[in-house]
């Protein structure tokens, strides 16, 4: 059978692994449309940020009209969950968050845009005869999303790959609700864990856990400056008024936290001041372990990990508020922020929210997440790593949304209903984990797919890894092999609360 391809890949590194794939299976293969760079059809990031730049075939809204073409995503019972989230994905985009933004303000005008790009995303793809659809990583930057949600909607079997934290492996499925989801057999081959080795994270080494030595202003930080009053503000950067409350206003918030955390270094904006001002708040709070607690330290956003793969509980606080309504009197909530977060989701809703609930207590960012981790009662988290991290060390485990490793013995998925004893006297053997761990590496692929992941191996070759990884997409494509999760071209397998 010939596969016509329909391929969503952004990064620069995956088009080896496509001109490997087309040498490889010769007429097998036809790449009939593809979305990603300059050096694609139609160059995704224009979608997003809404400008001109095109691909090799043009922009995808050139000559647009309106062709009728979405229209069985339209009339999914899910439409409005499917808008809500590439709302979700776009809004990341917009000026309080990004040097160049989109110009939507409204949410009509998002709504408007949602069906605009479908109705344009699925004529194209219509007019591809494409067969099949690849996506190179969980849809979530909102041009990727509007073209999973309209494959999935046309009929076309859809393969989603996403890198893992073990070095040289990837994760593949067919829909993004199904990633974790899998039966462990008992039979499966051991993968050794120690409980003592503490995991390393190239992504967090800059960050400490313990007091460190206020910061200063950086000069990266100045620049982000320069370019906001440039691009936002351009008559308030003549009022020295203005400037100096500015700036004294980021000396304090740099003063106040440690100097390994740089809050402006990679965007300014003078919403964000807000959001820093409240976290030197705590920069002097206490860490109290010696009375029962869950900890829940907040993800990154905007990231996959809760946009896409967080369902409903994309909202965390959200899912402190479910937490807080099943744990008993006297048990408190720890809340740590993520080390690298910026305002984006941190609104002061957001912390008055969480000051409404009389468990939460908020953390300093020196508290230590390896002591806070293995003093909880559980460790609770949308699909973060620190579950990982926790039930490797035989700590129980709630997850809110669709965790790799949601299917690991420790674990367990948040519910209606659910109550604090099924998941604070949660036991399991640690060789049952460490088979379970074993199984799923059994049904992984070899290769890296994320180019920031080739930091976990040393002797990587970029050569001899776009051969390996195209020859296994090739073979889940032609049904040769079978995904890590799910089947392709099946909706995913779970309905429960917070399903994609």
């Amino acid at each position: 059978m010939t596969i016509r391809l329909f391929c969503v890949a952004t990064s620069k590194s995956d088009t080896p692994i496509i001109a490997q794939m087309q040498q490889i299976a010769g007429e097998d293969l036809t790449i009939a449309l593809q979305l990603g760079g300059t050096d694609a059809a139609f160059k995704g990031t224009s979608l997003s940020r809404m400008n001109r730049k095109r691909g090799t075939v043009g922009h995808l809204m050139d000559h647009d009209r309106y062709r009728g073409a979405a229209q069985a995503l339209f009339r999914q019972p899910r439409y409005l969950q499917a808008m809500e989230e590439f709302i979700t994905h776009l809004e990341r985009r917009n000026e309080n968050n990004d040097l160049r933004p989109h110009r939507i303000h409204a949410m009509q005008e998002y709504s408007d845009y949602f069906h605009i790009l479908a109705d344009a995303m699925a004529a194209k793809i219509r007019e591809s005869g494409a067969t099949h659809a690849l996506f190179f990583n969980v849809p979530h930057l909102a041009y990727d999303s509007i073209a999973f949600q309209v494959a999935r909607a046309m009929g076309l079997p859809t393969l989603v790959l996403t890198q893992s934290l073990f070095p040289a492996q990837y994760f593949s499925m067919g829909d993004p609700a199904d990633l974790g989801a899998f039966a462990p057999r008992d039979d499966a081959p051991r993968y050794p864990i120690d409980k003592q080795a503490q995991l390393d994270l190239f992504y967090m080494k800059d960050v400490k856990q313990e007091p460190s030595p206020r910061g200063r202003v950086s000069a990266r930080a100045m620049l982000n400056l320069a370019a906001f009053l440039i691009t936002r503000r351009p008559r308030a950067a003549l009022n020295p008024a203005y400037l100096r409350r500015i700036l004294l206003r980021m000396q304090a918030i740099y003063g106040g936290l440690p100097n390994w955390r740089d809050p402006f270094a990679k965007f300014f904006h003078d919403s964000q001041l807000d959001y820093f001002d409240h976290l030197v708040e705590h920069e002097t709070a206490p860490v109290d372990l010696s009375t029962p607690y869950v900890y829940m330290p907040l993800q990154l956003q905007p990231e996959m990990t809760t946009a896409s793969l967080g369902g409903i509980y994309t909202d965390q606080a959200l899912a402190i508020e479910r937490l807080a309504d099943m744990l008993p009197e006297g048990v408190r909530i720890l809340v740590k922020e993520n080390p690298k977060q910026g305002a984006y989701m941190r609104g002061p809703m957001f912390f008055h929210r969480l000051k409404r609930i009389p468990q939460v207590h908020f953390l300093p960012s020196f508290a230590d997440t390896h002591a806070l981790t293995a003093n909880a009662q559980f460790v609770a988290t949308v699909t973060g790593t620190v579950g990982w991290e926790a039930v490797r060390l035989g700590k129980p485990v709630l997850t809110f949304g669709r965790a790799w490793y949601r299917s690991f013995p420790g674990v367990v998925e948040y519910r209606d209903g659910l109550e604090y004893a099924e998941v604070a006297q949660l036991t399991w053997e640690h060789a049952a984990l460490e088979r379970a761990v074993g199984d799923l590496l059994s049904r992984c692929h070899g290769g890296i797919i994320e180019r920031h992941y080739r930091k976990m191996v040393a002797d990587h070759d970029p050569e001899e890894n776009a051969a390996q990884v195209a020859r296994s997409i090739l073979d889940l494509l032609s049904g040769r092999a079978v995904p890590t999760f799910g089947s392709m071209g099946v909706q995913g397998s779970s309905d429960a609360p917070g399903a994609l």
